[in-house]
């Protein structure tokens, strides 16, 4: 029996104009309903994720930041920034490439240009971001970095390969095709499931985790019910046991129905 249901948001509960449907929100007010644990695990950050959360009525733990933050209401319970000295380098080589960065710490969003990728990103979640030099930050909490392309995602694929070579010590993912994210080791969606795993004392077979990027191969295999969006990348259906139907056809509620529900 499924006790833990750890998805995913965007491309997974959430469309494309970042809306979920009615038989998402009911499915998962059912699970609730039924006991079911379910858990948000997300690239985002916190701030933004808790909203998500909030209207869809859960009160579980929040995953963020690829795993490198999980709070449960106002207490963090598990927590991994990048070092300073990585932090740096990275901004060093965004800058000496050209390469629009994101840098995020204590849940705020910095850039060090208001550019037409800064506004873009923030519009489509609906967050805020503060202009500064990064060399005015502190990097002692920093959760990640993301360099941004929406151009050119081979280039964003090159980013991913080159630096994951050069940093074997960093969690180095593409979580869209325009995204690559750099986080501490113990900052990916697996070790945040496995510590939600220990925390609950659950079991592999009692856990679903259910994903759409290749930031969520790590989460599928976190699990030990492993489900796909249809919609999903190449990498991430290849690491699941199942594939379900795509975010605008529900997916994930079909997924659930058959795997959690069913019976319930």
């Amino acid at each position: 029996m499924i006790k833990l249901v750890c998805t995913d948001i965007d491309g997974t509960i959430l469309k494309e104009d970042f809306t979920f449907s009615d038989r998402v929100a009911d499915c998962i007010k059912r699970m609730t309903q039924e006991g079911i644990k379910v858990v948000l695990v997300t690239g985002r950050m916190h701030c933004a994720a808790k909203y998500i959360a909030r209207d869809l009525g859960l009160n579980t733990p929040i995953v963020s930041y690829q795993g490198g933050l999980i709070i449960d209401g106002e207490e963090v319970l598990y927590e991994r920034c990048l070092s300073p000295e990585f932090a740096y380098e990275i901004i060093c080589w965004a800058k000496e490439n050209n390469v629009h960065l994101n840098l995020y710490s204590h849940d705020k969003l910095y850039v060090e240009s208001d550019d037409y990728i800064a506004k873009r990103y923030a519009g489509e979640r609906y967050t805020t971001y503060e202009v500064k030099p990064f060399d005015e930050i502190p990097l002692d909490g920093i959760h990640k970095l993301l360099a941004i392309d929406f151009e050119n995602p081979d280039m964003v694929t090159n980013w991913q390969l080159e630096m994951s070579e050069r940093y074997p010590e960093l969690y180095i993912v593409k979580s869209t095709p325009y995204f690559c994210e750099f986080s501490n080791k113990e900052a990916s969606k697996y070790c945040a499931v496995k510590f939600l795993q220990e925390y609950w004392g659950l079991r592999d077979d009692e856990i679903l985790t259910i994903g759409d990027q290749d930031n969520d191969i790590l989460l599928l295999k976190a699990g030990g019910t492993k489900v796909a969006m249809g919609n999903g990348t190449e990498g991430v259906k290849a690491a699941a046991d199942y594939i379900t139907g795509t975010v605008d056809e529900d997916g994930f509620a079909a997924a659930m129905e058959i795997f959690v529900l069913e019976g319930c």
